[in-house]
């Protein structure tokens, strides 16, 4: 939409005032390469898409947390990962964060909606409150953009959101992001999935085509439908829950059976069918989408039977009771836990598998104290923090952790952790 009248020039080309319908053909796309585009949302998926997109284009990125804003504004991270901290901290990026939402929306040619969805287990599905009041805000504000969603959202709400509005300028495109490592997976993602056929659709992944760095024509972009774009989402994190639920199980077996876990493991990565990755045991998946995503997928089935989809949950259920078990047989005292967070170099403490395992040894009257510098407050949850690293080494009888750290290796025989290969 070119609100000056023909004032558009590229190679000859005159671009008259017109309004952008549904169905037509986003012309700017093409002819300008600085697109105005507001990504809502400045959470894990929002920043590192926003700090991509403002390489080559003019981001606005609306958040409702006036602490995020600012420190965005400053150029600091409030996630913790440090491509994306140093990514931030280009100067030539076009990134302003704010949280008036009028003003972020009002001239942009694409809005991204990158909003959480939290599961409800009441009406077994993703809460979408949030995702619809944006996309009726939207509307209301910018007749002009059309809006893609990356907030994962159930199977078929795509579709009716658009039957909803009469139009086709939502689309869905489902973001692929490893926790630790969203600005590599951004410029070279695995593939690119868009839920439309359509004009925007193709607009839109010439954006993202944009961020890749290198080897773009090795890049899958798949077109599809929008209940097929949703599926993929759901099924394709399902299954890595499943592949984690499966290695545990492994590693509970040849824990309680005295067998050597990591030679059954590089035994069976050998075959290139399973394959060398993802096959690290640990306490437990969890995180932003795995637990969720499982969950939003088993009441997707509905009438069609899914005792496999269903068995993921609960298989993540028992591994948690059995690390659980596995150090209550120690018989200790006193537990310590280093870190909450479920990876290594992360923040993010989202239905880390700890906290259940923390649950079980409390019922059974165990101590617990906590080793988590990132957390400035004497209690978490009710349990005892102690960031005094030296004090919380020699206090603990057992220290378990999920992931190994190089300052526990002077307590090594103190130490509980499933974690074979020290990678995530």
């Amino acid at each position: 939409y070119c609100p000056g009248g023909e004032i558009g020039r590229h190679k000859g080309l005159k671009i008259p005032r017109r309004k952008l319908r549904a169905g037509s053909s986003p012309a700017l796309g093409t002819i300008f390469a600085m697109r105005k585009i507001t990504v809502i949302g400045a959470g894990y998926v929002g920043l590192s898409l926003a700090v991509i997109l403002a390489e080559k284009n003019k981001v606005t990125l609306l958040d409702i947390d006036d602490e995020k804003v600012l420190l965005i504004n400053k150029r600091i991270s409030p996630i913790k990962e440090e491509e994306l901290e140093n990514a931030l901290k280009n100067q030539h990026l076009s990134l302003e964060a704010t949280t008036n939402k009028n003003n972020a929306i009002k001239y942009s040619d694409i809005v991204i909606i990158c909003a959480p969805t939290n599961y409800d287990p009441v009406k077994n599905s993703f809460d979408t409150s949030i995702i619809e009041k944006l996309i009726s805000d939207i509307f209301s504000i910018n007749e002009e953009s059309y809006i893609v969603i990356k907030s994962t959202i159930p199977i078929g709400f795509t579709r009716k959101i658009n039957q909803k509005y009469d139009t086709n300028k939502v689309i869905f495109s489902p973001e692929f992001l490893r926790e630790g490592s969203s600005i590599r997976d951004n410029i070279n993602p695995s593939r690119i999935v868009i839920g439309s056929k359509g004009l925007y659709a193709e607009d839109f992944s010439k954006i993202l085509l944009g961020c890749i760095r290198n080897k773009k024509d090795e890049i899958n972009v798949n077109f599809t439908g929008s209940d097929e774009a949703e599926s993929i989402k759901l099924f394709s994190n399902s299954y890595l829950a499943m592949r984690v639920a499966f290695f545990n199980e492994l590693d509970s077996f040849c824990h309680n059976n005295n067998l050597d876990s990591e030679q059954v493991i590089k035994s069976l990565s050998l075959d290139k069918r399973i394959g060398n990755y993802y096959n690290n045991p640990s306490f437990g998946y969890g995180g932003y989408c795995l637990p969720k995503d499982t969950k939003q997928l088993d009441s997707t089935f509905k009438d069609v039977r899914n005792p496999l989809i269903r068995s993921i949950t609960k298989s993540n259920d028992e591994r948690k009771k059995y690390i659980a078990n596995a150090i209550l047989n120690l018989k200790p005292n006193i537990v310590g836990i280093n870190r909450l967070a479920m990876k290594k170099n992360s923040d993010n403490f989202r239905e880390s598998a700890i906290f259940d395992v923390m649950k079980n040894l409390a019922n059974e009257n165990i101590n617990i104290i906590i080793y988590e510098p990132i957390l400035d407050s004497q209690k978490f949850e009710g349990f005892k923090i102690d960031n005094n690293l030296e004090s919380f080494l020699q206090t603990a009888d057992v220290i378990i952790t999920n992931r190994r750290d190089s300052y526990l290796k002077p307590v090594v025989d103190k130490v509980f952790t499933r974690d074979i290969f020290n990678i995530d």
